[in-house]
Order: C-alpha cells, then structure tokens, then sequence
C-alpha cells in the first residue's frame, strides 16, 4: 500500500513572512515536518509542494521531494486541499493513503502520527486527524455583541468530570484514504477519527508571539514528539 506524505508550504504568509523557514529549535519549520514524517517507518514518500524556490532548496537538503505549486495555488485564497489534490495528481504511482502535514505545527507527533496511519491502514476509518482534549465552554458574540453559550447551556454548567470532551483539531496532520479524498474534494469525508495527541504538541504557529512560544517550549516538547535531525534517520533524498 503506497502511503505518501504531503506537505503544503507556500513562500508567501500575511502573518509571518517566510514563515515555512522560520526556526524553531534552530529547524526550519518545513524541515521539521519532513523530519517528523521521516521518524514514522510507514511513510513510503514525503513531497512537499512549494511556490517558493528556498522551501524547496530546504526540503531537497532535507530528504524530501518536491513539486511547484502554481500560482493559483499559492495565494492567500488557495486552500490547503487544492494543494494536496494538486501535488496527488503529479504523483506515480497513485498514493494509496495520503498523509497531509502542516509545517505550521512544528511538534508533529511521529507515533501518534504512525498509529493515525495504521487506522487507516486497517480500514477502521478513512480519515484520523490530531486533536486534542478540551472542556473549554465556548462562547459566540453576535452582531450587537450579546455572548450565548455554544457548547453549554449557561444556567446548567456541569463539572469538568461530569461532562464528555470535545476535540480540538491541532492541525498538525490529517490521514486520509487517497481515492476518497480525491472524490470528496476535502479532507473530512466518509469514517472520521481522531488521534489525541499530548497538548503540548497542539500549538499552530499564525503569529510571531506563537513563533516566540513554540521556541520557548521547543526543550520540553521536542523529547514527546519531532526529534532533532541528530537523532533521527539519516536525511537522504527520495
């Protein structure tokens, strides 16, 4: 079975500039999702697909192939999907389960990340994403600024061990069945699970103080989740 990874990462960002090159823990942030696919043995190929030329000098060096994305795929309008299904249809032979990782997570988790794939693998669910607990009671302000109660109802507020958990989406990475993914056209379709994954590793960087966060905790995290190079498998091209 033809399992492939495919990391999304465009030269331009609002928020950051060059974000997908800004380090943590001294590792680009594309390198590091190609280091955290490296560390999971399931994965038969990494591509990332790239408009900018130095992401995609940094993924070569890195061990990973790499394929340019158009324009019209790398503007702040493209989604991440368009991307994916875009880099899909440049590989062969077709991906059988496409793994999509964002560089945007910079402590992707390689073991929940493997056992997200043998989920897949095994047929038990089509598509498991990385999520996290939460018992957080959310809130939602209308257009005269009045909050109501989303996910609670606010004259009944039960303990936290009273109640179920939701699931927050990390964004880390998404497994999905190839065929199912193609034809949806999105990435939540069909059997959809989740992989809970330590909080620690559920931060998603869109903002230079989540840049100075992620450096901050990189020594805590790092041993949980992406090792460094200097502990993971040799880093040759594909």
């Amino acid at each position: 079975m033809s399992i492939v990874a495919v990391i999304p990462a465009r030269g331009g960002s609002k928020g950051i500039p060059g974000k997908n090159l800004r380090t943590v823990a001294g590792i680009p942030l594309v390198v590091r999702a190609i280091v955290a696919a490296r560390s999971c043995g399931l994965i038969d190929r990494i591509v990332v697909t790239t408009d900018d030329p130095a992401i995609a000098d940094a993924s070569r060096a890195a061990g990973a192939e790499v394929i340019d994305r158009p324009a019209h795929l790398s503007g702040d309008r493209a989604t991440s999907e368009s991307a994916v299904l875009h880099a899909l249809e440049h590989i062969e032979p077709t991906a059988e389960i496409v793994v999509f990782l964002q560089p945007t997570s910079p402590f992707i988790d390689s073991a929940a990340l493997c056992e997200a794939i043998e989920r897949v693998r095994s047929g038990k669910e089509d598509v498991v994403f990385s999520g996290v607990e939460t018992f957080a009671f959310l809130w939602q302000v209308d257009g005269e600024g009045r909050a109501t109660g989303v996910n609670h109802d606010p004259s009944a507020r039960p303990r936290r061990q009273d109640r179920d958990p939701h699931f927050q989406e990390t964004g880390a990475f998404y497994v999905m069945r190839a065929a199912g993914f193609s034809r949806a056209r999105f990435r939540f379709f069909g059997r959809v699970g989740v992989a809970i994954v330590d909080e620690r590793t559920g931060i998603e960087i869109d903002t230079v103080n989540e840049l100075m966060l992620a450096n901050a905790i990189a020594p805590l995290v790092d041993t949980t989740s992406t090792p460094h190079p200097s502990h993971s498998p040799q880093l040759e091209h594909s």
